[in-house]
């Protein structure tokens, strides 16, 4: 007995048809989109992007690179602040000047007082160092930054695309951001830990030499010399010490990445809904399209850094590694964490917060703005 294939063949035809009909979805922003407007078939016409792993790497060095030069005086300063040696020199001038300890102070007053300060210290340095001073340590900070941020780029923006190629069918979702963004900090803090504990410790050693007025009380002389201290005096776990705060603050970094990503998702929707209208973008909405990861990369990282920042004050205070009585003063980030608390209060643990929102915020609209724009040479995106 033979039957007839016609049935068949016309069911397949008018499913291929309905397939045809149904909008596409977009991997990026999950939206809907028509395919009967124009502009919708000019850029379903346009080639994709083609992976390129090292085209992170590159974009991420470039921008860490720019973003450090541009704000290097704030970096400075925020060191400054963190460190027990100059929060020992503002208690002397407060006690000179009659006012109480921050802990006594109200929030607001608390506040107002080290915003002040802050800028004080910001224009003593011109007139008592010279505007050079302005831009210390910032060669060390550059070997730093920029693998630092190459790496944390690299490891980011190809791990986001393993993780959705592989686990969520190439889509891209806030899971897939948190994962790829946790994974990336606990590599890049792992792995760059002993650069920034040396830059941190010469940063703050030639600024100590320098207040006593004779560089001869200089403790170390070089970066090897200060990582051959180190490993003399501390052994090979000195030069990660406060990687445990750095582990902490892979919390920041995770949730700049993900609120960056939610700004992107949201200026996608809105660049697919002007499409879909077929009306003409206007000034406001190219202005929208040219500065709105700027500014997604800058809001992302203002709310990061204030809700994480007291981790930046311990990891400082661990990597300075002070003595008190022969013996370590600060031995783990519990420890150090209620040592600062009870001595200092809590406003210690936001000291140099102005300094560093005034760098960290414009740096990292810099730094993400130089990476896709890196990455837009190379043929590829984040």
């Amino acid at each position: 007995m033979t039957y007839s294939t016609q049935p068949n063949a016309v069911h397949a035809q008018e499913a291929e048809a309905r397939r045809a009909s149904l909008p596409l979805q977009s991997r990026e922003i999950g939206g809907l989109a028509p395919t009967d407007k124009p502009e919708v078939k000019s850029l379903l016409a346009q080639p994709s992007f083609t992976p390129k792993p090292w085209a992170h790497f590159l974009a991420g060095g470039l921008g860490g690179m720019t973003s450090a030069t541009l704000t290097s005086p704030l970096d400075v300063l925020k060191t400054r602040l963190q460190s027990d040696f100059y929060q020992s020199q503002i208690s002397a001038s407060r006690q000179a000047r009659g006012i109480p300890p921050p802990a006594q102070l109200g929030y607001l007053r608390s506040g107002l007082l080290h915003f002040t300060e802050t800028f004080q210290i910001l224009f003593s340095i011109h007139k008592v160092e010279g505007w050079r001073a302005l831009f210390k340590g910032l060669g060390p900070n550059l070997t730093g930054v920029v693998p630092a941020r190459a790496i944390n780029f690299s490891t980011y923006g190809n791990g986001k695309r393993i993780i959705s190629d592989n686990f969520n069918d190439g889509k891209e979702a806030p899971w897939v951001h948190i994962c790829a963004a946790v994974n990336a900090g606990l590599v890049t803090a792992t792995a760059t830990n002993p650069i920034w504990l040396v830059k941190t410790r010469l940063q703050l050693d030639k600024s100590r030499a320098e207040k006593a007025g004779s560089m001869s009380t200089r403790q170390y002389r070089s970066s090897l010399d200060c990582v051959r201290q180190t490993f003399r005096a501390e052994g090979f776990k000195g030069l990660y010490r406060g990687l445990s705060a750095s582990y902490l603050g892979v919390t920041e970094s995770t949730l700049q990445w993900f609120l960056y990503e939610q700004g992107k998702m949201y200026l996608g929707r809105r660049e697919a809904r002007l499409v879909a209208s077929g009306r003409d973008p206007t000034t406001w909405d190219q202005a929208v399209d040219w500065g709105g990861k700027v500014g997604a990369a800058g809001s992302a990282k203002f709310f990061a850094a204030i809700v994480t920042y007291p981790h930046e004050v311990i990891r400082t205070r661990m990597r300075q590694a002070p003595l008190q009585d022969g013996r370590w003063k600060y031995t783990g980030l519990v420890q150090c964490f209620s040592t600062i608390w009870k001595e200092e209060g809590m406003a210690s643990l936001y000291g140099g917060l102005t300094p560093h929102m005034l760098r960290v915020v414009p740096s990292a609209a810099i730094m993400f703005g130089m990476y896709e724009f890196v990455l837009r040479l190379c043929g590829t995106r984040a």
